[in-house]
């Protein structure tokens, strides 16, 4: 369905997964609308961050765990209070987001799928700008390949996603902001058609 650019498109008030490789933009995405007051910084959990908070180090099963459980606390904190609540993780394979879409049917919430696709050559080369030493170009690119063959738009839907959506990035010619520009986000008063304002 094509959507007039003009128009900003709206997501409904509930979980919003970002979904994309490191590097690929979700970061950088988030920090626009926070910054354009489209929503508050309370919203985002961001499983980087939270890493950062708990120092939990390299990744390894018993920090992940941490750092997801805490993440999903987060999540369903906003979710129980009627309020847009945003996974910032890569969520590039079925069973990540099989748990967060298991987290929103607990709250009846609507899941938006945002998806972040750059093309190879412009992910590695945010990656390397990036600086960071916790992951290689190499793991890089297999999340790529993971995100191509388990997170497509009619995959996403099959398991759940109401709506998805692709955010325009530097392929498209977008900046973040202007990437931001294009979503309008549901804050609070609950869940369902009337709860995007």
């Amino acid at each position: 369905m094509a959507t007039d650019p003009a128009e900003p498109i709206r997501v409904a008030t509930g979980l919003v997964v970002l979904v994309g490789p490191p590097a690929s933009g979700k970061t950088s995405f988030v920090r626009a609308l926070i910054e354009r007051r489209q929503i508050d910084p309370g919203a985002v959990s961001s499983s980087d961050e939270i890493r950062a908070e708990l120092a939990a180090g390299p990744p390894s099963d018993a920090a992940d765990a941490r750092i997801f459980a805490e993440r999903d606390r987060r999540l369903a904190a906003r979710l129980a209070d009627g309020r847009t609540a945003i996974a910032e993780s890569t969520n590039v394979t079925p069973q990540a987001r099989a748990r967060l879409i298991a987290l929103a049917r607990r709250f009846a919430a609507p899941v938006t799928a945002l998806r972040f696709e750059p093309d190879l050559g412009v992910l590695l080369r945010q990656h390397a700008e990036r600086g960071r030493t916790d992951l290689t170009g190499e793991e890089v690119r297999a999340y790529a390949e993971l995100m191509a063959r388990h997170a497509g738009p009619g995959r996403l839907r099959a398991e759940g996603a109401s709506a998805v959506h692709d955010v325009p990035g530097s392929r498209q010619g977008s900046t973040p902001a202007q990437a931001a520009a294009r979503f309008s986000f549901g804050t609070g008063g609950g869940f369902g058609a009337g709860a995007t304002r």
